[in-house]
């Protein structure tokens, strides 16, 4: 698939069919925060968007975008989670049958949360690969429409509706964070990004698309193992690289206790619960504060769907690793 001019006005496009069907999130300052990394830095959360994560915002568009044929035979998509909720999440509310490839150790309040909503969950061992094998021979099987998580047109737009209200809240943003996974969300937001920076944040050990754009050509790594395990990819789709490659100012690496440190900074400033995922933005704006312009920047706290049990774990290392609040910012090189 190639980037055939993707455009900010197809995300204009997306967000009038989205029109009162998904929630226009707030963009949240912390003075105290702000006042700590010398910069204002407003947190967009998505964790309070349908589905608890922007991946709804992706998954309605690309449904509302089927004709009523191909939606009645039902649509299938392969996840690790978030995509494959919302995915459901947006079956229900459009009588679309949904079918999820998920991985046997999803999050179990993911797996729940799906099939709650009514759609069909297939497992697979993201050990032994093959995902993209599933869907293909049950899509075949039952003539369902394929969604997947990034490499569609209608979700990267749906994505970058959410860059829209941020500008329109906070028109002066010098930068845009956003995690990066399938690099969807950071299509979606740099397509409207202009006169913003947009970077992308990425774990360090499912650095992925950081080094493909470094080479200037999709890498594959091997199965990274984060506690992000949304952003776990092995290499970037080639419509996401494609657009990431020309658009993206940067891309920025942190380590997992990094991640970790976000979440509580998330939690004690803001008052917010954040998966690992959701939160690696935000570690990206410690760990390279410096790297960053000066003026306002955005941070894209992209879901919330995570296991309590796991969560406060999560918490309880970082708290008692260092202490938050005096944490240093410490730049990442290129």
């Amino acid at each position: 698939m190639t980037d055939t001019k993707l455009s900010r006005h197809e995300v204009y496009r997306s967000a009038e069919r989205l029109r009162g069907r998904v929630v226009e999130t707030p963009l949240l300052p912390s003075a105290d925060f702000s006042d700590r990394m010398g910069r204002t830095v407003l947190v967009k959360a998505e964790n309070m968007q349908h589905g608890g994560s922007f991946k709804y915002r992706g998954a309605l568009n690309a449904l509302m975008s089927l004709s009523l044929d191909r939606r009645s035979r039902g649509v299938i998509a392969a996840s690790s989670g978030n995509h494959g909720l919302a995915l459901a999440l947006a079956g229900e509310q459009l009588r679309v049958p949904v079918t999820v490839v998920l991985p046997e150790d999803a999050p179990l309040a993911k797996r729940r949360a799906i099939e709650q909503l009514g759609a069909t969950v297939i497992p697979y061992d993201r050990r032994e690969g093959g995902r993209d094998a599933v869907v293909q021979v049950e899509a075949h099987r039952h003539g369902l429409a394929v969604i997947p998580s990034a490499e569609h047109r209608a979700v990267i737009t749906g994505a970058g509706t959410l860059a829209l209200e941020m500008l329109r809240a906070a028109p002066n943003l010098r930068a845009i964070l956003v995690p990066l996974g399938g690099g969807a969300l950071a299509a979606g937001t740099a397509l409207v990004g202009t006169g913003v920076e947009v970077i992308g944040v990425e774990p360090a050990v499912a650095d992925d698309t950081h080094r493909s754009i470094r080479e200037g050509r999709i890498v594959r790594i091997p199965a990274p193992l984060t506690i992000a395990d949304g952003l776990d990819h092995t290499a970037p789709p080639d419509l996401t690289f494609k657009i990431n490659r020309r658009l993206l100012t940067d891309v920025i690496t942190v380590p997992e206790p990094a991640i970790a440190d976000a979440m509580t900074y998330l939690w004690r400033h803001w008052g917010l619960k954040a998966e690992p995922s959701g939160a690696v933005a935000l570690a990206g704006v410690v760990q390279a504060v410096e790297r960053l312009p000066r003026g306002p920047v955005g941070v894209v706290l992209s879901g919330g769907n995570v296991d309590w049990h796991n969560y406060q774990s999560l918490l309880a290392s970082s708290m008692g690793r260092t202490d938050p609040y005096d944490q240093p910012a410490v730049p990442v090189p290129h």
